[in-house]
């Protein structure tokens, strides 16, 4: 990988500043009255104080909840704010300035969050899906059919990323990590560069990867990656100070991310109605999208292979691979991935 390019790409990313978020709508739900719903679980008049949640444009439950108004219905005294972000990176920049309590990132993100120089307080708090072809690595020439073709090559991906990531361990498996120089750009930004032949491929998510592949072909996916012993996934990070002073808030906002990923399973025409609402796209296209990922309720989630003792390894494993590349400058204590992973509230919540 072209080093140079990649550490000002990177020291871009970890100091852009706020004005990367678009703050929406302050209530949930930005349908109005129409689009809300009774909450699923006891009320909670008790909490009085403000909830400040970080989302993506990536088809998940957050999306659902959002769109439902069901936090604000819940939590009634609470205020509820939500704001749009582009990628991990600009998450962890949030949680690094203190301006989101709750926020929407990939699993090498909260990896890179937890390392060397960041070393935040973040917790893991739920598992908003796991990553499959959602994710790929899109090429423009049709004459490329491997990763190892993109040898010499620009490739786009978003820093601090599960596709950076997932990107990292494909050139790796190719043998070609030193061969392509990456290219550090938001989802919208690839776009255009692809449509200006400024980048030769690019590894990210829906609904980019979408219009790319209009001209594009795949080579690669995070379902391959994984399958290679690198899985991704979406996770809701939130801060550790915020996790102890209010586990009764924890509690009702995996409640209705609980309920979201029932309304996936149970009644997807629905749930992509409302995800393809908060998207500004067609219901079919949701659709399409929601089959590259993999969403678990809370009871699955509070089993040992999700936020029991395997998310932790998982996060050290992925912090260990980017240390090896580069990427962060150091390692955490083991203690400290295992301790940023809180099962409580889907425990609580799979056991109503």
């Amino acid at each position: 990988m072209n080093r140079t390019l990649a550490a000002l790409a990177l020291a871009g990313a970890l100091t852009v500043t706020l004005t990367g978020c678009v703050e929406s709508n302050r209530t949930d739900s930005s349908r109005g009255d129409e689009a809300k719903i009774a909450c699923p679980v006891a009320v909670d008049e008790s909490f009085t104080g403000t909830v400040r949640l970080g989302y993506q444009d990536i088809p998940n439950g957050d999306l659902i909840v959002k769109d439902s108004g069901l936090l604000q219905t819940c939590l009634p005294k609470a205020t509820i704010t939500w704001s749009k972000f582009a990628s991990g990176a600009t998450v962890i920049q949030a949680f690094g300035a203190n301006s989101i309590d709750l926020g929407l990132l990939g699993s090498a993100a909260v990896a890179r969050a937890i390392s060397a120089p960041l070393n935040l307080d973040v917790k893991t708090v739920w598992i908003h899906d796991v990553i499959g072809s959602a994710e790929s690595l899109a090429v423009k020439d049709p004459a490329i059919t491997s990763v190892a073709g993109l040898k010499g090559k620009k490739i786009a991906v978003p820093f601090a990323s599960t596709s950076h990531y997932s990107l990292l361990a494909a050139l790796t498996a190719a043998g070609i990590e030193r061969d392509v120089t990456l290219v550090n750009l938001q989802p919208d930004a690839i776009l255009g560069a692809w449509r200006d032949s400024g980048v030769d491929a690019a590894f990210v998510w829906d609904p980019t990867l979408s219009e790319l592949l209009k001209n594009g072909h795949t080579v690669t996916t995070a379902a391959e990656t994984a399958k290679a012993g690198k899985p991704t996934f979406d996770l809701e990070g939130a801060r550790a100070e915020f996790v102890a002073a209010n586990p009764k808030v924890l509690a009702v906002w995996t409640a209705v991310q609980n309920w979201a990923v029932q309304q996936i399973s149970a009644d997807p025409q629905g749930a992509a109605t409302r995800i393809a609402a908060q998207l500004g796209i067609a219901v079919e296209e949701v659709r399409k999208q929601l089959a590259g990922y993999v969403y678990l309720d809370a009871a699955t989630q509070a089993g040992q292979p999700y936020l029991g003792k395997q998310l932790g390894t998982d996060l050290q494993g992925s912090a260990q691979f980017l240390l090896s590349q580069g990427e962060i400058q150091g390692l955490a204590a083991p203690e400290k991935y295992a301790g940023a992973v809180y099962a409580d509230a889907a425990s609580t919540v799979s056991a109503k």
